[in-house]
């Protein structure tokens, strides 16, 4: 598995660096503390169309490739995890209307979506359903219009920030696909503060009561919801997922390669202490494989290979099992200094941990990779 980018692709990685360095970098720690993503910084993203770079130009995106939008997610990810989820999110919700709605349904969301307007949400974890998402109790039933929601959904990334919501729910003809827009009748939101990372995520729980919404706002046919929609969801957000693990390692790595550098113990530098010297080593080692299983699956995935699936989800068990013992390890090298706040790596170790249970726990990939 040998791979080399492009002088494109290394030209736009770091348009992208550079992009996160000046708009990102310096306000994720605050972020983190207010919980919360500023309004200036969604027009910023949505006027240079980076909210869901994948949209095609017909529907106002600017059609990003898979491997530029992996890079990408490895800049963004390196910076600020929320922020990375953000995108994450829009991209789960375009692509899935992309391949599922009709065209009256993409050119109603999706050009709203790219250039930043309207902020969606992913809506398929419940209070009781989590792993086991096929088997979701919020009910679709059937009125002379359209369809009566009721049920709850909790974990909703930007659920307190959205507009609109591809919310998974059980029809009569099976688990199906719904939009649902802020401000429908029946419908609250509420929020869900105080999470170990991914803080600045505005994380809400959905309430549906008798929500009534037209028949038009179902994505596909009956029946599809979780086997075709859902999925292609979670295999979109595994791969951002994935690529943004990558960033979070490179981020351990370099703040572990400059403290240790001047931080002084014994007389000389602590990279000069063998045993720091290995947790270097092993976080430099593994970052770059998990960067190179995300290369694979990324340029699967722009081939249209039925393999993309099973290498999106190994990258996808490997980048984020390593950035967790990559923050883990920053934290040690960093020492006293690492569980303060004046330095990132304790939102590092934070946000890693949330990266093993999104998108599909690392359980879950192991039962699923052959």
């Amino acid at each position: 598995m040998a791979f080399d980018l492009t002088e494109a692709q290394r030209s736009a990685r770091e348009g992208y660096r550079a992009l996160a360095a000046e708009h990102i970098e310096p306000f994720a720690s605050q972020w983190d503390r207010d919980q919360a993503l500023p309004g200036e910084l969604f027009l910023s993203l949505g006027s240079r169309r980076l909210m869901a770079p994948t949209i095609p130009a017909a529907f106002g995106g600017i059609g990003m490739d898979m491997m530029n939008y992996g890079l990408f997610s490895e800049e963004v990810g390196r910076c600020c995890q929320s922020v990375r989820n953000l995108l994450g999110v829009q991209g789960m919700v375009a692509h899935s209307l992309l391949r599922f709605g009709n065209p009256e349904q993409k050119s109603r969301w999706l050009p709203r979506i790219a250039n930043g307007e309207t902020v969606a949400a992913f809506a398929l974890t419940e209070p009781s359903i989590g792993s086991d998402a096929s088997n979701v109790t919020t009910a679709a039933t059937r009125t002379d219009s359209g369809y009566l929601l009721n049920g709850a959904k909790k974990w909703i990334s930007f659920g307190m920030k959205a507009d609109v919501f591809l919310v998974i729910a059980r029809a009569p003809g099976g688990v199906s696909a719904f939009v649902v827009e802020r401000g429908t009748p029946g419908f609250s939101t509420a929020p869900i503060p105080d999470l170990l990372g991914l803080r600045a995520s505005m994380l809400g729980e959905l309430t549906f009561a008798d929500c009534e919404i037209p028949a038009a706002n179902r994505i596909g046919k009956e029946g599809i919801g979780f086997a075709w929609i859902a999925n292609t969801a979670l295999d979109f957000g595994r791969y951002s997922t994935a690529c943004g693990c990558v960033g979070l390692a490179q981020a351990c790595l370099d703040a572990s390669q400059s403290y240790s550098l001047e931080r002084k113990q014994f007389g000389v530098a602590i990279r000069e202490h063998q045993l720091v010297r290995r947790l270097l080593t092993n976080m430099k080692a593994n970052t770059q494989a998990a960067r190179l299983l995300c290369y694979h699956a990324g340029t699967l995935r722009d081939q249209g290979s039925p393999e993309a699936i099973q290498a999106t989800m190994l990258a996808k068990y490997f980048a984020s099992t390593h950035v967790a013992q990559a923050a883990t390890d920053a934290v040690q090298i960093h020492g006293a200094q690492g569980i303060g706040s004046n330095y990132p790596v304790q939102r590092y170790l934070r946000d890693s941990k949330v990266m093993e249970i999104i998108e599909g726990t690392t359980q879950i990939q192991q039962v699923f990779i052959d």
